[in-house]
Parts: structure tokens; C-alpha cells; sequence
């Protein structure tokens, strides 16, 4: 069988969505074509001489491109059969199959698209432990993201040590679909797709882990592999606040086998947001996180939900000088401070009074449930703080200068007009700056 694999988006790196699908099937015999449209375009001939296509749904984005696709895939060759796969794929399962999917996979959808292909009915979720495949890279470019560190561009190695979550932060959209569990893969697979992309040129690696601490002796066993291997290659790694306080003790083993930097989804500082998104951690031990990942030579990078129905203004300008208190400007993708909640089909936020009293019906276009705030000023200030930072990335300008134009924006006191010259260390990070 002909098939073509499709991703539309997958956070600025090489699709380990196309890859390991992609080994899998043609281990089954199939004639795969692996096809990312971030970096290349999708030929209506290729469309046409298909027997199947299947696409990658890992987020919120590549879902809202996915489905103009699906329509032109379905015009172009009413007979192939189409599939959709990837977390996001069983949270949309109706409009995708209304699109014109027959087949819908989350979860471990390696062998469930083998089994599709073949014919069979497949469940919507499957949680199967697999045995995975190295993943089979061909016919995929190598022009993604870069690290960039000291003046230097270096390429960037993506790999998954494990799936799914063990924890259930309200918000999640990793919760609907592996509701606590997660998953290993392999550490000689994880291994054999890290050198074959180190032969490529990478020189950094991402570990894609919802939480890379879900299982750390795991995952330590796996840095200390690539380290042992690899001296020269650096990574980093994505870390609950928790876990980082309750692993404090691996934070300087992390640095020692190459860790640049931590990303950590703090989300709020504000302790009754963050009890109703169960994130798991305080305002004070984020604090304290920062200080661990400081000490041990660790850069922290967090993540946030900048604007939510339970933001206000004073909340907001009150995050704005705890990241410069902290010295975190820097270590801060400016998009954070403009980032929207978002609240998307089966999220458990929907469980709550407050979200349901500003959330709408369910918007087949957005693919949320769009929500307007109590007070149309923090709406208002979202909206401009978010123009403000598409405009002047669009510039080339630092964060120190985009972080400066925000302070103003939210009508915090006047920075010192120094603010912007002053000496900073200069953060190791990708260059791309969305996470949504």
C-alpha cells in the first residue's frame, strides 16, 4: 500500500510523529512518503497515486492546519482512505471524522496505524506498551531550529524517552488521553535514533518527555549513555517544578552529562490559580526551583499561561517583576507573557464552575472552547501585549527589549532607563520561540 505521512507543525523540529510511524510501516511492507509542510509541500500527484494518507496531530496548531489539508486530500482523491493520529487526534475525534477521517488513533499509535492500514478497526486510544523501532528518518530535511549559545547556531537532535504523564494538571491535553499513565521508550532505541542524528550534524538534543522526570532513573540512564558517548553534546530537558525539588539531588547530575537548560510549565505565581489548574506546586516553590536549577549551573526556562479567566491586572504587571526580580528576562521566550489559555474539547478545566460560567460552545474553527474575561481590560491587555510581541520578534529585537516594551504596556512603574543596557547572562534556547 501507498501512504503518505503528513505533519503540518510540530514545535520547530525534525516530526518524530513522521519517523516513527514511518519505520513501523514499512517494516509492514508499505511504501511510505514522509511529508513535514512546515519545511516542504504536499504534490496533488503524490496525493493522487496514495492509497492512504495519515496525519500527525500532536497539538492544538497542527490540528487547525491539518483539516484544510484533510479537505484537499479528499478533493484531490476521493478513494484514498485517511487517518489522523497523535494526542491531539482522539480530543477532536468527531470533526476529524466528520472532515472525512475513517480512523482516529491516540495514545501508542505506532502499531494501531499498522493495523489501519491493514484493514482492521482500530480504538480511538490505545495504551499498549510497545516495543519500539528506531525511527526511520528518510526523506526528512534537517533544517529546523538551532541552539543557540554564545553567539553559536548548532542543530538540534529531537527524541522522546517517554510518553504520556503520570500527573493530571487540569489543563492538560495529554490528560483526556493517557489519564495518568505514561510510557518508556526503549533506551536502545532512544540511543540508535540519537546517533543517527548526531551523524547528521546535531549537536544538542531536545528530550521532548511531557516530563522527563516521570521516570528518572530512566531518564538518567539515558544522558548518562549520550554523555558517555558524546561528551560534546549538550540537551535539555522539560521538568515539573515538583519533580525538581523532590530530584534535587540528580539537578547537578543533569549538568554534568550536558544539560544547557530546564523548561519547566510553571504557568501562574499565583497560588489559588495554580490549585485550580493542580499543577502541583506553589508560587514559593518555583522560587526555590529557580535557586536549585541556579546552583547547580542549570539554566531554568519557564513556561507560562499568561492570561487566564482568573488573571488580573495586578496579577499580571506582579508576574512581569518577579521574572525580572529573579533575573529570568532572558530565560524567558517573550510569546510566554502573551500566551492564552486555552481550553480545548474534553479539558478537564470544563470541570470547573468558574471556566464554564466564561466559556462558550465549542468552536469547530479555534478548536476551543473560546472564553471571555469578566473584565474586558485584561482581555483588552492580552490582545495588545500579544500583537506587541509578533510585532517586535518580527523586528529581531531581545527579549530584554521586548520584555521592556511589555513592563510599559502593562502600566507597571518605569524601569530604570538602564534596564535595557544592563549586563546579562546570555541564555542558551531555540530558536523557536512557540509552544502551542
Amino acid at each position: 500500500m501507498k501512504i503518505v505521512l503528513v505533519s503540518t507543525y510540530e514545535l520547530g523540529h525534525q516530526p518524530l510523529g513522521l519517523a516513527s510511524p514511518q519505520a513501523w510501516l514499512v517494516r509492514a511492507g508499505h511504501e511510505v512518503t514522509a511529508v513535514d509542510l512546515a519545511k516542504n509541500s504536499l504534490s496533488l500527484s503524490l496525493v493522487k497515486q496514495a492509497d492512504a494518507v495519515a496525519f500527525s496531530l500532536p497539538m492544538h496548531t497542527a490540528t487547525r492546519l491539518a483539516l484544510p489539508w484533510i479537505e484537499r486530500v479528499r478533493r484531490a482523491n476521493p478513494s484514498a482512505r485517511i487517518a489522523c493520529y497523535g494526542l491531539y487526534a482522539p480530543l477532536n475525534a468527531d470533526l476529524l471524522k466528520e472532515a472525512g477521517a475513517e480512523a482516529v488513533i491516540g495514545g501508542e499509535y505506532e502499531q494501531a496505524l499498522v493495523d489501519w492500514a491493514s484493514g482492521k478497526s482500530v480504538a480511538e486510544i490505545s495504551l499498549d506498551k510497545l516495543q519500539f523501532l528506531k525511527p526511520d528518518r528518510a526523506g526528512l530535511t534537517s533544517d529546523y531550529a538551532r541552539l543557540r549559545q554564545a553567539g553559536e547556531r548548532k542543530a538540534v537532535a529531537y527524541v522522546e524517552a517517554s510518553r504520556g504523564c503520570k500527573h493530571l494538571c487540569r489543563h492538560c491535553p495529554i490528560v483526556p488521553v493517557y489519564e495518568g499513565q505514561f510510557r518508556v521508550v526503549q533506551r536502545d532505541i532512544v540511543m540508535e535514533d540519537l546517533r543517527q542524528q548526531i551523524a547528521s550534524g546535531a549537536r544538542h538534543v531536545t528530550f521532548g518527555d511531557p516530563d522527563f522526570f516521570n521516570g528518572p532513573s530512566h531518564a538518567m540512564r539515558i544522558v548518562e549513555a549520550l554523555h558517555a558517548e558524546f561528551p560534546q553534546v549538550t540537551y535539555d530537558a522539560t521538568i515539573k517544578v515538583e519533580h525538581l525539588l523532590k530530584h534535587r539531588d540528580l539537578l547537578r547530575p543533569l549538568k554534568e552529562t550536558g544539560c544547557l537548560f530546564v523548561v519547566a510549565a510553571v504557568e501562574s505565581l499565583d497560588d489559588a490559580v495554580l490549585r485550580k489548574l493542580e499543577k502541583g506546586h506553589t508560587r514559593a516553590d518555583f522560587f526555590e526551583a529557580v535557586k536549585l536549577t541556579c546552583g547547580a549551573g542549570l539554566s531554568m526556562q519557564p513556561t507560562f499561561l499568561a492570561f487566564t479567566p482568573w488573571t488580573t491586572l495586578s496579577s499580571y504587571r506582579e508576574l512581569l517583576r518577579a521574572i525580572r526580580d529573579l533575573q529570568l528576562v532572558e530565560s524567558v521566550a517573550s510569546v510566554q507573557l502573551a500566551l492564552r489559555l486555552l481550553i480545548t474539547s474534553n479539558s478537564r478545566l470544563l470541570e470547573l464552575e468558574d471556566i464554564r460560567a466564561v466559556a462558550g460552545p465549542f468552536n469547530k474553527v479555534q478548536l476551543v472552547h473560546p472564553w471571555t474575561h469578566t473584565d474586558p481590560a485584561v482581555d483588552a491587555l492580552g490582545a495588545r501585549v500579544f500583537r506587541l510581541v509578533d510585532r517586535l520578534q518580527k523586528q529581531s529585537q531581545t527579549r530584554t527589549q521586548i520584555f521592556a516594551a511589555i513592563w510599559e504596556e502593562a502600566g507597571n512603574d518605569p524601569l530604570p532607563e538602564s534596564f535595557q543596557v544592563m549586563p546579562r547572562i546570555a541564555e542558551p534556547y531555540l530558536d523557536e520561540p512557540w509552544y502551542c
